[in-house]
């Protein structure tokens, strides 16, 4: 099979880098002409209140931009399973709890 070639789209994809906390913080000071230190408080103590309510109700919404839910994945016994054509031992797995980001609908609709 041919290797597939990169396409224009594909590399302005990996060019594109997110913004960084300080670049957040930075932003966010000279729109509201606060100081960066208060809005790097700002931001920690989100995280902090997000990390909170998730843990103790499971979801966490920053409106307009995201809600953040947790996902209770149930234990898997081991075994065998047909993946491919092929017969592939599968190890068990215990329960976990899963955290997800979803996009709110806002959000979808102005993208």
């Amino acid at each position: 099979m041919a290797p597939m070639k990169a396409t224009k789209t594909m590399k302005a994809m990996k060019a594109a880098k997110a913004m960084t906390k300080g670049g957040i913080v930075s932003e966010l000071a000279s729109a509201t002409d606060m100081k960066k230190s208060d809005v790097s408080q700002l931001l920690g103590q989100l995280s902090e209140i997000g990390a909170k309510e998730v843990k103790a109700t499971g979801k966490f919404v920053i409106p307009g931009l995201c809600m953040i839910k947790t996902r209770k994945k149930p234990a898997t016994k081991a075994g065998k399973r047909m993946m491919f054509g092929k017969e592939v031992a599968i190890k068990a797995q215990p329960a976990k709890t899963v955290v997800k980001a979803f996009a709110v609908s806002a959000l979808k609709k102005q993208i």
